[in-house]
């Protein structure tokens, strides 16, 4: 039997060898959550995504020249808005940030400064942590992968993302059609991902904000239509985040973390 070989840009497949005297430059740190998507995905939809793009990223951006490691994917996130729903594994803002404090000095530790939080969880807010973190000697960026693709969003999707939606659902079908729950006919199992308007105009309309309670604004935690996905939707939208984002880690990776950095 052939054996795989091992992924020098994944930390958890190195070893001590690889990494005693190893240059890092960049880490980056996957971020999911374990939370319903709809009927027809997984509870750990977002982990998928965030391993599955972070492991393409950090192989294109190593294949390029990076000193990179992508570190393994966090599974849990914050779920506050799910109590009521079975299994939604919630991990509070504050604990979250304390977690990742930990983490990032971890990695201060071993002198690596140029640290991506590379997240797909549209429930983690992890600016405040940008700026609770700024002025120390290091470097942190955030990138939600779902918003970087909202310039081209509409020439690739037909309907809007919100939550296990269109752009959700064509990714897990191009990478992980086993766990895409479809009816014999090869239509998908969920609903039409429709969501309860609000009483409030104000808040329908975007003008005031509030946390929302999942288990009362959909039927069964999906919003956005899914029935439309392609696998094919899911390819672009992956070539479109792996691109950008591994151009980045390149020169991330090459650029000096100096007293004007990054100007």
């Amino acid at each position: 039997m052939t054996q795989s070989k091992r992924r020098p840009w994944l930390l958890a497949e190195n070893n001590y060898a690889d990494l005693r005297d190893a240059d890092i430059e960049v880490a980056v740190i996957p971020l999911g959550a374990t939370e319903p998507h709809n009927l027809h995905l997984p509870y750990g939809t977002d982990v998928y995504e965030a391993t599955e793009l972070a492991t393409r990223i950090g192989e294109q951006s190593y294949t390029a020249g990076a000193k990179v490691r992508v570190l393994p994917t966090i599974p849990f996130g914050v779920q506050t808005n799910m109590r009521k729903l079975p299994l939604a594994i919630n991990v509070n803002p504050a604990t979250l940030d304390l977690f990742l404090t930990d983490v990032v000095h971890s990695l201060i530790g071993s002198n690596v400064k140029k640290i991506l939080l590379f997240n797909s969880h549209g429930g983690n807010d992890f600016k405040p942590l940008l700026r609770t973190l700024a002025g120390q000697d290091i470097q942190l960026f955030l990138c939600d992968w779902f918003r970087l693709v909202n310039d081209v969003y509409d020439s690739i999707f037909d309907h809007p993302e919100d939550h296990a939606g269109e752009m959700e659902t064509s990714f897990m079908l191009a990478h992980f059609p086993h766990l895409v729950a479809q009816n014999a006919d090869g239509t998908l199992t969920a609903d039409d991902g429709d969501v309860r308007a609000n009483r409030f105009e104000a808040i329908n309309k975007g003008w005031i904000q509030i946390t929302r309670q999942w288990d009362l604004l959909t039927t069964n935690c999906g919003s956005g239509n899914p029935h439309q996905s392609t696998v094919e939707k899911g390819h672009q939208v992956t070539k479109v985040v792996v691109d950008r984002v591994a151009d980045f880690i390149v020169d991330l990776s090459d650029s000096e973390l100096d007293a004007e950095f990054p100007f």
